[in-house]
Order: structure tokens, then sequence, then C-alpha cells
């Protein structure tokens, strides 16, 4: 998976022409990922699995294998998402295609990122956060 990497706040042009350099196949998606006060502009396979992105996510965002995270995608009306499962993901690949989207755009948190967004949502009385987790 061709990725490059370019700080938060590098403006919406670069993002763009960072995607259109990665090149893009009938079969790629272009994906937006943010974590860490970085934006991280990456294809993959629009079949790709859950457990396949999972493995992509902790390889750009260097986590250690045994390091639980959270993978959230934005919607057409800017709510986060989580990604936790094979449909799920299949859901917001299905969606960027049929919304035309340029990229899917994701944020990934760690799990001490995690608790605090689980803690928010608990208290809304929203459904918890699921995270992927190493087998």
């Amino acid at each position: 998976m061709p990725s490059q990497i370019l700080n938060d706040g590098s403006g919406a042009g670069n993002l763009n022409n960072a995607a259109s350099l990665l090149g893009n196949s009938p079969n790629c998606i272009t994906v937006k990922t943010a974590y860490n006060g970085q934006i991280i502009i990456t294809t993959i396979n629009k079949n790709i699995s859950y457990e396949e992105l999972c493995y992509e996510i902790r390889n750009i965002c260097r986590f250690p294998i045994d390091q639980p995270f959270t993978i959230k995608w934005v919607d057409e009306e800017n709510d986060p998402c989580t990604i936790s499962t094979n449909m799920e993901l299949i859901e917001a690949i299905r969606l960027y295609e049929m919304n035309y989207d340029s990229q899917l755009v994701i944020h990934v948190l760690w799990t001490a990122s995690a608790f605090i967004v689980l803690s928010q949502h608990s208290r809304r009385g929203c459904s918890p956060v699921w995270k992927c987790r190493a087998e």
C-alpha cells in the first residue's frame, strides 16, 4: 500500500495532489488517515478485509502488534462511524463509491484516546467503541 505522510493542516490542495500522485486504479480506493496530528494518504484495494485493513493501519501508524486501536470513518453527514467488522468496512466502501467521494476519510485512535471517546459516548448513551485487537 503506497502512502504519503503530510502534517495536519497542510492544506486541502496538497492532500488532493498527494492522492493523485499515488495513482488510482479501478480496484483501489484513496484513503486519508488522520492519526496523531498527521494525515497519511494511502491507497487500498476496495476488496480489502477488515483484518487486512487493521494490518495496514498498524503498519502506517507504527503500532505494536498487541496495541488495540479504533478505526472511524467520516460519513456523508460528517458523522464518525466505527469500523470494527467486515460488514462495517464494506458499508463504508459502498457509501464511498455511491457518493463518488474522492477519498475515504478515516481517523485512528489508539487505546488511551479510544477510552476518552468511549467515556464521552457512554455519558451520552451511545454504543461503545470497539477496537482492533491482535489475534
